[in-house]
C-alpha cells in the first residue's frame, strides 16, 4: 500500500516506518530540513517537506496515496506546559493540519486514514476498566482539540473509505524525550508522573505503537484504545521505571500542586484511566509486545544500555 504520514520524525515515527516498511508498504512521509530527511530516507521512506497547514501543499504531497496517516504531534516540553500557548502548534495539527488532510485523502482517492489521538480524553474511572463506549470528557477546554480532531478524521469514513482513530496510552521506550525528562528528573528524586499513587495510568512502548499502526490499516472504521495490557497504578508505573533503570524511590508531584498550577485542565495528568485493548485486539489481531510497562521499561532500559555500550 502507498502509504502518507506525518510525525515521521517524532517520538513514535522513526519505529513506525520501520513496521510499515517490514509490512510491504511504500511510505512517503513528512520530513522538514536536510537532518530528517535523510533519517527518513535512511529508515526506508520517500522524504516530503510540506508545510501541514498549507492546504495546496498537503494535497499535492497527498496525491497518489491509498492511505494517510496522520501521527504527528508537538507536546511541549514538562517546563512549559501549563502555558495556554505552548499547546498552539499541537492543537493546529489536532484541528487545522485534519481538515486539510482528510480533504487531501479524499481529493487523492485514499481509502484508509488513520489519526493518532490519547487516552487522556476519557474521565477519571478508578479502578474500572474503560472502553471505546465511554465518552470523552469534554469539560476540559484543553482536550477539545484533541476531540475536534477526532471528529474530523471519522468524517473520512464511508463509501468503501475507513477512519481509524487510535487512542494511544502514554508512550514510552528507549528514545522517547518522556524518557529522557523522566531521567533528568529522576536525578533530584523527582518525577513527571503525578496524582494519587493508587490512580491508574495506561501507557505504551513505542514498539507496540509501531505495530499498531500497521494494524489500523487494516482496521475497520471507528475509535480504539491503544495501550498496554496491563495498565499500572502511578506507584506501580514509577516502580517500573526506577527498576529498570537502576534508581532510588522516586516521588510523584502531588495532586494538589498541579491543581495550583494548571487549575482544572490538571485532570488531564491526574486522572486514573484503566483502558482497555480489547477491542483493537479483537478487530485487528494486533497485540503489545510488552503487556505492562514492567515489560516495556526494561526492554527500554537495556536497548539504551546497548546503544551507549555500541557508541
Amino acid at each position: 500500500m502507498k502509504v502518507f504520514m506525518t510525525g515521521a520524525t517524532g517520538a513514535i515515527g522513526p519505529a513506525a516506518i520501520r513496521a510499515l516498511r517490514g509490512a510491504g508498504h511504500e511510505v512517503r512521509a513528512v520530513a522538514r530540513g536536510p537532518e530528517k530527511a535523510k533519517l527518513v530516507r535512511e529508515l526506508g521512506a520517500e522524504p516530503a517537506a510540506v508545510d501541514l497547514f498549507d492546504a495546496a501543499s498537503v494535497k499535492e504531497a497527498v496525491a497518489g496515496s491509498e492511505a494517510v496517516l496522520h501521527l504527528a504531534t508537538n507536546v511541549p516540553p514538562v517546563s512549559r506546559a501549563a502555558r495556554k500557548k505552548a499547546w498552539a502548534t499541537h492543537n493546529a495539527l489536532r484541528t487545522t493540519a485534519t481538515e486539510y488532510l482528510v480533504q487531501a485523502a479524499l481529493d487523492a482517492g485514499a481509502r484508509t486514514f488513520v489519526k493518532e489521538s490519547i487516552t487522556f480524553v476519557y474521565p477519571d474511572r478508578g479502578a474500572d476498566w474503560i472502553d471505546e463506549d465511554v465518552p470523552a470528557d469534554e469539560s476540559i477546554g484543553m482536550l477539545a482539540p484533541t476531540v475536534e480532531g477526532e471528529r474530523i478524521a471519522l468524517r473520512f469514513g464511508g463509501e468503501g473509505r475507513t477512519s481509524v482513530v487510535l487512542r494511544f496510552g502514554l508512550f514510552y521506550g528507549p528514545d522517547t524525550r518522556h524518557t529522557e525528562e523522566s531521567l533528568r528528573m529522576a536525578r533530584r528524586r523527582l518525577s513527571t508522573v503525578a496524582g494519587n499513587k493508587g490512580a491508574y495510568m495506561t501507557s505504551v512502548h513505542t514498539d507496540d505503537v509501531a505495530t499498531a499502526v500497521v494494524a489500523a490499516l487494516d482496521a475497520p472504521t471507528g475509535i480504539y484504545n491503544v495501550g498496554d495490557d496491563d495498565p499500572l497504578t502511578r506507584r506501580e508505573y514509577l516502580d517500573a521505571f526506577r527498576k529498570a533503570f537502576g534508581l532510588g524511590w522516586l516521588f510523584s508531584s502531588p495532586s494538589w500542586l498541579l491543581r495550583l498550577a494548571a487549575g482544572k485542565a490538571s485532570r488531564v495528568v491526574t486522572a486514573s484511566q484503566r483502558c482497555s485493548n480489547r477491542r483493537f485486539r479483537d478487530a485487528t489481531g494486533w497485540a503489545p509486545a510488552y503487556p505492562s510497562a514492567r515489560e516495556g521499561w526494561a526492554a527500554a532500559a537495556a536497548t539504551r544500555a546497548k546503544e551507549k555500550s555500541d557508541a
